[in-house]
């Protein structure tokens, strides 16, 4: 298991295939779920440095806040509220370029510009979710999708 991690600068595409290498082996061998989405998390966070990056696990009919990186965040949501319970709601990532554009938006700090939401899936269920927050509007695009989903693709559940 690698415990530092190689933060690098450059495009984005360089940055993921720099980082998604380092993730696999971050987690290969672990079988612990919630010290994997930490070390995602915690990883995701250090090499793009956005504001917020974390996770919402699914326990009964609510989406509640597991591993993540950032200021405190909303404990619990419900399905179809918001980004989270939306993409839980529907089993597909959401990408939102100004979240004060998306009905129903959940606003856990005033300072969250833009986000995507990938969903977590076992069996085809939605077990959980990946929520990724801009301070800027508009930052995250079709790019950030192709990558966050194939990192949350590697997560054993």
């Amino acid at each position: 298991m690698a415990e530092d991690l190689s933060v690098i600068k450059g495009t984005k595409q360089e940055q993921y295939q720099n980082l998604i290498p380092q993730i696999e082996n971050l987690i290969t061998g672990e079988g612990d779920l919630i010290a994997n989405l930490a070390n995602i998390s915690a990883a995701l966070k250090e090499q793009f440095g956005w504001f917020w990056v974390g996770f919402y696990l699914v326990k009964e009919d609510e989406l509640v806040l597991g591993p993540f990186q950032g200021p405190v965040a909303c404990t619990r949501i419900k399905k179809g509220r918001g980004v989270c319970g939306t993409s839980w709601q529907e089993g597909k990532t959401i990408l939102v370029p100004d979240v004060e554009q998306f009905p129903g938006h959940i606003a856990c700090s005033s300072l969250s510009q833009s986000e995507v939401v990938v969903p977590l899936l076992k069996n085809g269920e939605v077990v959980g979710v990946l929520d990724v927050d801009s301070e800027y509007l508009n930052y995250f695009d079709q790019e950030d999708v192709l990558y966050l989903e194939k990192i949350v693709g590697m997560i054993s559940i």
